[in-house]
């Protein structure tokens, strides 16, 4: 039987109460966080908390609720973007083209964007000033799956979808899909949906080209937990608090 883990005091005298700091985070109402509390069903930096008076950092400390990391820095910005088309994934572009930048010039926040779109892909980018999981999405190691959906020329082969899973040989070594299908299809022309962890530029379209279906159109709907949904291009929303559980759970945070 494996030793159990030393006991930690995670109470921090100049810190907030417990329960209120997740029912501001949206947890539940004050009474609900009380009982998840007593129920032994609330972390913070790894150790079960269930005494009702603890105080802790909500900066410096960490918290799980049933195993989901709950961000309760209310300084933290997670926003979800649909980048149009023509836009550079920058905060700022020396060719003077239109940036990412340009749409958050007003906040006051210095925010990050996890990741980047070509400039003739559209779709969905997160920003957030959350550094630290900014740094772990992009990492290759973590493998966060992004979904794409193509418009290509048809007809698609039935056998390609098993050619992209197995792994195609490009340039700078091979890529695999995670999942690949046909969304719609008419003459001459198919719409294809795309799932791969991959971050390695233009992957996609490098991708759907070497198997000689080069890409017309191209728009990401998803990064992990978060899917673009009917964010209008140009427009951006905030995350929900599952989706930002959802990231740091990806991340390995």
């Amino acid at each position: 039987m494996a030793p159990s883990a030393p006991y930690v005091d995670v109470h921090n005298p100049d810190g907030v109460r417990l329960q209120k700091l997740l029912a501001a985070a949206g947890v539940g109402s004050r009474r609900v966080c009380e009982d998840l509390i007593r129920q032994g069903r609330v972390s913070v930096d790894g150790q079960k908390v269930q005494e009702l008076g603890v105080r802790i950092d909500p900066v410096g400390q960490t918290v799980h609720v049933d195993g989901e990391r709950i961000q309760l820095d209310e300084s933290r910005v997670y926003l979800a973007f649909n980048k149009p088309l023509g836009v550079v994934s920058t905060m700022n572009d020396e060719m003077g083209r239109p940036s990412v930048g340009e749409y958050v010039e007003q906040r006051k926040e210095r925010l990050f964007h996890v990741g980047r779109l070509d400039v003739d892909t559209e779709g969905l980018l997160l920003l957030t000033n959350d550094g630290e999981l900014a740094n772990r999405l992009q990492h290759p190691s973590y493998g966060v799956p992004k979904t794409y959906v193509a418009m290509i020329p048809g007809p698609v082969p039935r056998a390609l979808g098993k050619q992209l899973r197995d792994g195609v040989e490009l340039e700078d070594g091979k890529v695999a899909v995670d999942s690949f299908k046909v969304v719609d299809s008419k003459p001459g022309w198919a719409l294809v949906e795309v799932v791969l962890h991959e971050g390695r530029k233009h992957i996609v379209r490098r991708l759907l080209e070497a198997v000689g279906h080069p890409v017309e159109s191209l728009s990401r709907t998803d990064v992990g937990p978060v899917h673009l949904g009917e964010l209008r291009p140009g427009k951006m929303r905030p995350l929900t608090r599952q989706e930002v559980a959802g990231l740091y759970k990806a991340a390995g945070l």
